[in-house]
């Protein structure tokens, strides 16, 4: 019989129903994240739904790198289920091996995402856990540098996910994934999701934890949000850091509260202009000329070759304590912006 979590009765609104997609790197860097989240999925389920009463479905897609860089698969994919059984079983078939270059089949698992049964009241979250790149965006030694043999376009399949209501949350193993961070960073700020730094595997669970239970908080607020971006668009406002301050000023005037993650009890990061900036690209071609990855910028980078950039994948904490944790205050000006993003994406529908 398949483990199952006691499901909630659902409450009228949509985010009370959550399909919740893992997207992850398999190569032989990442052994010790898959081992946290094969070994925390049932308390992560139970735990979201303890938060939100939320009706919860998983869906896996493991991915490793083009041929000839590694021979065993580009994508696997495990499509939705209400099993922990289930998802825990293909977790355990999930092994840490592979990959040729340092760059993934980042392109490949984005678009294999969008294939995925989602259920249409549902919040649909994505979380991509990955230590390197896509193909094509400017990473030195890269065996496919014009982007995926397969033609298939990471950005445009983000455009397409933002477009179906589905959040991306791009989890960086860091230091490994800094020189890309805010390439990383703009992909998910385009479906209203963001980016969150993880540099010791032991966090995953809190973080997944934390993603989803902040999304399906936002979820609730979507009508209103809708409702004030219309209205400021009607009156000619279309900037949309103005839109993000009438969101919040709104939001604010009515005492709502939300959930929301919380490094160290402090907010997230917000996504950097740079950031914002990327995001407004619709191709990898014209990403990879503005792009360039940060490899100056990091001391940890600076005495290495493109063959040395993998051995950093997998890195101890830094020595500051790192916490993750749920919080609840009034809605941040950072929310607002992604709430702002995920009201136009729902618009051009």
């Amino acid at each position: 019989m398949s483990e199952k979590i006691k499901q909630p009765e659902l409450a009228n609104h949509d985010s009370s129903v959550l399909d919740l997609a893992f997207i992850m790197d398999c190569t032989g860097s990442m052994g010790s994240y898959i081992d946290n989240a094969r070994n925390s999925i049932k308390m992560i389920v139970e735990e979201i739904i303890s938060l939100e009463k939320s009706d919860v479905k998983l869906a896996l897609i493991e991915y490793r790198d083009n041929p000839p860089q590694d021979t065993t698969f580009e994508t696997r994919v495990h499509d939705f289920t209400a099993s922990i059984k289930q998802m825990k079983n293909w977790l355990e078939e999930c092994q840490a091996q592979g990959g040729g270059d340092e760059p993934e089949c980042v392109a490949e698992a984005l678009h294999a995402a969008l294939k995925l049964s989602w259920r249409e009241n549902a919040t649909k979250i994505c979380i991509l856990i990955s230590d390197a790149p896509p193909h094509g965006i400017n990473c030195p030694g890269d065996s496919f540098p014009n982007g995926s043999p397969n033609g298939i376009d990471p950005i445009q399949s983000v455009i397409k996910l933002a477009e179906k209501s589905i959040t991306l949350y791009s989890i960086g193993c860091e230091p490994a994934l800094i020189p890309y961070k805010e390439f990383f960073s703009s992909l998910a700020y385009r479906t209203g999701g963001q980016y969150i730094p993880l540099t010791n595997a032991n966090l995953l669970a809190k973080v997944i934890i934390g993603g989803a239970v902040e999304e399906i908080s936002l979820e609730k607020l979507m009508i209103e949000v809708q409702d004030e971006v219309e209205k400021k668009n009607r009156e000619g406002v279309v900037d949309e850091k103005l839109l993000s301050e009438a969101v919040e000023s709104r939001l604010k005037s009515e005492r709502v509260t939300t959930n929301q993650i919380l490094l160290n009890n402090s907010n997230i990061e917000k996504a950097s202009d740079s950031a914002i900036v990327y995001s407004k690209i619709n191709d990898l071609k014209e990403m990879r000329k503005n792009f360039k990855p940060s490899f100056e910028n990091n001391a940890v980078f600076n005495a290495c070759t493109s063959d040395d950039l993998a051995s950093f994948s997998i890195a101890p904490a830094r020595k500051m304590k790192i916490e993750y944790s749920v919080g609840r205050s009034d809605v941040s000006y950072a929310q607002s912006e992604r709430l702002v993003q995920k009201a136009l994406n729902r618009s051009k529908k």
